[in-house]
This record gives C-alpha cells, structure tokens and sequence, in this order.
C-alpha cells in the first residue's frame, strides 16, 4: 500500500483546519499557502472529503472549509478510505478476475488481509486532534497563543 499526494495533503490540509483555525471556516488559499499544497488539487481534495462528510463548506468572505465534525472524531482512517478507497496490501481489485488459488496463494492472502486489517486498525487509531497534540509536542503555535515572558 502506497499513500498518494491526494491523501497526504488532505490529511495536512484537515490538520491546517483544526490547527490553526479550530476547526472553523478556513480559506482553500490560505491552506493551501501555509501547507505548500497547490489551491485547484486542494479544492478537488476538499469535494471529496466533502461527500464523506469530513468536511463543510460556506460561501462568503467569512466561509471556506470547515471539519464536519470534531477533530478527535475524524480518523486518518476515514481520510484515507474516503480518498483512495480500502485501506488493503496488495493489488487485490474487487471483481477481477483471477486464476483458481493455489495453496500457496490462500496462504499468503490471508496473511495479507489480516496484515491489512492491522494497518487499517493504526490508521483508525490516530485522530485529527492527535496531529494537533503533536505539532504541540513540536512546539508549534497556533495562531493567537499567547508567549508569557517573564523578566526579573
């Protein structure tokens, strides 16, 4: 399993929401600016995940794009399946078609799907919210946060 652009940048584009607009109405531009992601890949990225319910839009010039939902409840897991479709190894495609197995070949895919549902399972675990808390840890600063400097 390879992660395309499409779904690297939609994952850094709903952490630029959360991140530094908690969440709320964000400009596709302004994204795009701060997180280096070209505006018409971005706007396509964005009417996806708005079909997942992943996202909202509002027009105006107070609108953009906001999250769906709240960032703890937005898997990376949902990003992804929404954008590239299953989370699986391999290049099984439904309703191709195949030779009969081999004994072999029933052994190895099934070590495959259950290696699948594993990496599906650490997608699910990580949230928005946990990108958020981790560009903390790295001591990046949201917008408005306040630095307290003490002199004595």
């Amino acid at each position: 399993m390879k992660l395309s652009n499409k779904g690297r940048y939609a994952v850094r584009a709903l952490f630029d929401i959360a991140f530094y607009n908690d969440g709320g109405p964000t400009q596709v531009k302004d994204i795009a600016e701060r997180q280096a992601i070209p505006p018409r890949f971005l706007e396509q990225i964005f009417q996806e995940l708005k079909r997942a319910s992943i996202v909202g839009s509002k027009r105006g010039p107070q609108g953009g794009y906001s999250l769906a939902r709240r960032p703890g409840d937005i898997r990376l897991g949902d990003v992804v399946r929404a954008l590239e479709g299953p989370i699986m190894l391999g290049d099984r495609e439904p309703g191709a078609k195949r030779a009969p197995p081999t004994d072999s070949r029933r052994v190895t895919e099934s070590v495959f799907r259950d290696l699948s549902t594993r990496v599906e399972a650490c997608f699910d675990a990580v949230t928005i919210a946990d990108l958020c808390g981790r560009a903390e840890e790295l001591g990046l600063r949201r917008p408005g946060a306040q630095r307290h400097v003490y002199v004595i």
